[in-house]
């Protein structure tokens, strides 16, 4: 397994639209194992590839208290949102130290492929439904950031450069 890089906001790549997975082979497990990994280490609780700049519909969540109940999500897709929606704080991996409120669907419904190629589906509420529509996002190159006013956005973008040229000084 490996650590991968994370890509950092405003990184075009991260607006990049993801592909959908054209056979669930060895390849792909691989990546679900290490964009687990990388998720878990970073920490955070989901991961959608695009955000390692793999440009392919895989998604890893895992919400649970003690991060060791691992979702894995291939070529996933909303097929039912609730009208009801809730606010929730969000932050990103991508978007390291940033945290707003995005409103969003109550519930969800997904279908995906599981590391096996199966189908299955799933309902989501609370966490764990702001997690998937988070990270789905990501595979259509959106970044949750872009919820937020243009004000909001240039801040948020001025700070993230200031902080990486004064890492690459270091």
């Amino acid at each position: 397994m490996a650590l991968l890089p994370i890509l950092r906001y405003p990184d075009a790549r991260l607006h990049k639209v993801a592909e959908p997975v054209a056979e669930v082979d060895d390849r792909i497990r691989q990546l679900v194992r290490d964009m687990a990994e990388t998720m878990y280490d970073a920490p955070g609780v989901g991961l959608a590839a695009t955000q390692v700049d793999v440009h392919e519909r895989v998604v890893v969540i895992d919400v649970s208290e003690d991060g060791n109940d691992l979702i894995v999500l291939i070529n996933p897709e909303i097929i039912w949102k609730s009208d009801e929606v809730q606010v929730y704080e969000e932050g990103c991996l991508s978007v390291p130290g940033v945290y707003d409120e995005v409103e969003r669907s109550a519930r969800i419904r997904v279908r995906a492929l599981n590391e096996q190629g199966e189908t299955y589906e799933f309902d989501a509420e609370g966490l764990l439904a702001v997690c998937v529509q988070h990270e789905l996002d990501h595979l259509l190159g959106k970044v949750f950031v872009e919820y937020l006013s243009v004000l909001k956005q240039n801040r948020i973008k001025t700070r993230l450069r200031k902080q990486e040229r004064e890492a690459l000084k270091a």
